[in-house]
């Protein structure tokens, strides 16, 4: 594992063929963009059309975007992680918090009013972007896991 200041990457070699990587970053918006570049890297080990990378970068962004504005609130400080799975037919993302958990199926924690919340929203894009989604959390418990997957 090599670790840098506020944050730590780890990376492996699989039998199967696949890489990963995971990246443990501070639950601040400033390292967003981090979660991105990994992203950007890991992605140069093979041809990703561009559209597929596209919406691969914008589901992780909502995925982690969610993870630093919603499990953590204010007053606590915590981290978020985040694994990189290319695999020779797809790429698995996995983002994990063990912040304040949330109903998924409870439509009025998406919702603000008359409006769909930013959170909300960003669920929805990774449901119509990825090729597989899970998201697991629960209210009153700590922790949210939320794994999305593109076909290449």
């Amino acid at each position: 594992m090599h670790a840098m200041s506020d944050f730590t990457v780890d990376g492996a070699m699989r039998g199967d063929g696949s890489r990963a990587v995971i990246l443990r970053i501070p639950a601040k918006p400033e390292y967003i963009t981090l979660c991105r570049l990994a992203l950007t890297g890991l992605a140069q080990l093979r041809e990703i059309a561009d559209d597929v990378m596209a919406d691969v970068k914008l589901a992780l962004t909502e995925a982690v975007s969610n993870s630093v504005r919603h499990a953590y609130g204010t007053e606590r400080d915590g981290h978020v992680e985040v694994t990189y799975e290319l695999q020779p037919d797809r790429l698995a993302i996995e983002v994990v918090d063990d912040g304040d958990g949330f109903d998924p199926d409870d439509a009025t924690s998406f919702h603000n009013g008359d409006e769909l919340s930013e959170g909300g929203l960003g669920i929805a894009i990774i449901r119509t972007i990825a090729d597989e989604f899970e998201l697991v959390s629960q209210l009153g418990t700590r922790g949210s896991r939320l794994r999305f997957a593109k076909n290449l």
